[in-house]
């Protein structure tokens, strides 16, 4: 299978959905706990950790973290939160902590592996999860740079049969936006000429430890450092650019970017804005604008479409609707009234959108753990990538301030290195 056929296989198995069976081929009946393991102790790995118990037999049994405090406060919070549950506490031999906890926890008796860890490491991450049998979710993006990517991508073609590796790409199952990417894939806007995303955040705070040397302060503020990051482009405003991709149907063809490092003085090399014009195929193009600074906590995050017959409005808060030939608007089955007025969305550092993500992490994490207990197991890593790289499109173009197509993207063997070995934590 050459690139292309695994990123379309992995595109088409990330837009499926799962059914539930009452049992499988692994012996898991439909009301098995699946032992989960937390692999980064962060504010989203919590998060989602805590989604997965809350809303489906996943049972949080190991955590591992790089730094003992981390994995203390991990041991904490979800030996409180399965006592709620009624569940055990976690047992001590299943903590792990420093540069080989991953490969610690990949060798325990879990059924699944959780990777929140900083993006630069997720495709070495991924790849000790998938190689161990178990199950795997991946955090976005899979790889932030050409060599993770390639890497990322050689690493589906060992995924089992038997194994579910899933992509953190929840807006995608929010319901409002499910709905109407049905609409949108049917032709309710006819050709598409343009599209307009956004993704207005405000900046990241400071996480430090008295003592922590220079390379512990970078791992602990990952985001504002390109190299552990991706920088904003790949690491948050991937969701938006997978929306897009997503609805298109469609990888970009070229992008020109501009942007810099305007209002942030603190430590890294991020961009704190971009504003990418991204080509897909049909001509259509995608202006993207970005933003990840200030005090006023202001966020706004959406995406908008306009076609022969119509246009779209898809927005993280607001009305979810289609004006034209085919008007449509979203309405929640389970409220009379129609989503709140654009703009009283906040931001949620830990991934825990309200508005129309409010569902998006229960009915991902829910998929995705009915295609394990159902044994419709499916492998998103190329679609995932395809995005990551979507993402890498723009940054380079910004970074290199000219045009590159998705060609030049591929050839440029672009790779970023840590700088620093990660023995010391040991």
């Amino acid at each position: 299978m050459d690139r292309r056929e695994l990123i379309q296989t992995g595109t088409a198995a990330a837009a499926g959905i799962t059914l539930l069976k009452p049992l499988t081929a692994f012996g898991y009946a439909a009301n098995s706990a699946i032992r989960h393991g937390l692999l980064g102790c962060g504010n989203r790995g919590t998060s989602v950790a805590n989604s997965f118990s809350q809303n489906t037999t996943a049972q949080v049994v190991a955590i591992a973290d790089f730094f003992p405090d981390n994995l203390a406060a991990g041991r904490s919070h979800f030996d409180q939160l399965n006592a709620g549950l009624g569940r055990a506490a976690i047992d001590g031999k299943l903590l792990f902590h420093g540069p080989h906890a991953f490969e610690q926890l990949a060798a325990s008796d879990i059924d699944l592996i959780q990777i929140s860890t900083p993006p630069f490491f997720h495709v070495q991450h991924l790849e000790a999860a998938v190689a161990s049998g178990k199950h795997v979710y991946c955090e976005k993006p899979v790889g932030i740079d050409i060599h993770q990517a390639n890497h990322a991508l050689e690493i589906a073609k060992r995924v089992k049969s038997t194994q579910s590796v899933d992509v953190g790409f929840q807006c995608r199952n929010a319901p409002p936006l499910a709905a109407i990417a049905e609409r949108i894939h049917a032709g309710a806007l006819g050709k598409i000429a343009l599209a307009s995303g956004i993704y207005y955040a405000p900046a990241s705070t400071e996480k430090n430890r008295p003592g922590a040397g220079a390379d512990e302060y970078r791992l602990r503020n990952w985001l504002w450092d390109r190299a552990i990051s991706g920088d904003i482009l790949v690491e948050q405003n991937i969701h938006i650019i997978d929306l897009c991709n997503w609805l298109l149907g469609a990888h970009p063809l070229k992008a020109t970017a501009t942007g810099g490092r305007n209002i942030l003085t603190h430590f890294g090399d991020c961009w704190d804005n971009y504003q990418v014009d991204f080509t897909y195929p049909g001509d259509a193009h995608l202006s993207f604008s970005s933003t990840q600074f200030g005090v006023d906590g202001v966020f706004d995050a959406g995406l908008r479409l306009f076609g022969a017959d119509g246009s779209a409005a898809v927005p993280y808060s607001g009305p979810v609707q289609i004006t034209g030939k085919q008007a449509w608007l979203w309405q929640d089955p389970a409220s009379a009234s129609p989503a709140p007025a654009s703009g009283t969305g906040k931001f949620a550092a830990n991934g825990a959108f309200s508005d129309n993500l409010a569902f998006a992490d229960r009915d991902k994490e829910r998929t995705f753990i009915d295609s394990i207990t159902s044994g419709n197991c499916h492998n998103q890593i190329a679609a995932g990538v395809e995005t990551a790289l979507s993402c890498m499109l723009g940054r380079m173009a910004g970074l290199q301030r000219h045009e590159v197509t998705w060609e030049d993207l591929l050839a440029n063997g672009e790779t970023y290195q840590l700088g620093f070995s990660l023995e010391q934590f040991s």
